[in-house]
């Protein structure tokens, strides 16, 4: 567990990343129950979708709000498929969640927090893995990553190969990671695993 003993001005600032179904969610609520600061880049980005992005969405892309918030399905009509439309939504929202994530960081710096984990599906795709301290990478084996996604509701072969087509291959992410944590034990392995990172990231 990270302790107040911890706390130093030079905060370690940790990019989580893995693909669809690795188990990133989960690993990151570890991080948080050992005491770190994590910011969801994907909550955020729902917060937006309920506050200042949704106005400036509806005026890109007109019938894709309802009651002042993006209609999400909607919207994913609008761009899946189309990078033309999908490279304007994220001209849009990238600034916003990055207001948001510097937002988070100068409020965890100004509380003494020795570790913040900025958890960002795309951290590689977007070329901000060199922003950060370390990098922890998320992973599974491809058959349990195909049977977590494919329980999802909702979810098809063809949107799992969308989402995959956006997202860099495992293989290449484990290759950059300055640390995988591997969930294909469960949560408890993946706990010590998350545990020996912090100890091995802290110098402990």
């Amino acid at each position: 567990m990270i302790g107040a003993n911890d706390a130093s001005p030079d905060m370690l600032v940790i990019g989580l990343t893995g693909s669809i179904g690795m188990g990133k969610t989960t690993t990151a609520r570890l991080f948080a129950e050992e005491g770190a600061a994590v910011h969801d880049a994907d909550a955020a980005v729902h917060a937006l979708y309920r506050g200042k992005a949704a106005p400036l969405i509806e005026a890109a892309f007109p019938g894709t709000t309802r009651a002042g918030e993006v209609d999400r399905k909607e919207l994913g009509k609008r761009v899946l498929g189309d990078a033309a439309a999908l490279a304007k939504l994220e001209a849009i929202v990238h600034p916003l969640v990055r207001e948001a994530e510097a937002e988070f960081l100068r409020d965890a710096r100004a509380r003494g927090v020795r570790v913040a984990v900025l958890d960002i599906p795309l951290l590689f795709e977007s070329g901000r893995a060199r922003q950060m301290d370390a990098v922890v990478v998320v992973s599974a084996g491809e058959a349990e990553q195909r049977r977590r996604v494919m329980e999802r509701p909702g979810m098809t072969e063809e949107t799992f190969r969308r989402v995959l087509s956006r997202q860099m291959p495992d293989a290449e992410k484990r290759a950059r990671a300055d640390i995988v944590i591997d969930t294909s034990g469960g949560v408890e392995d993946a706990r010590a695993q998350v545990r020996a990172a912090l100890a091995r990231l802290l110098g402990r």
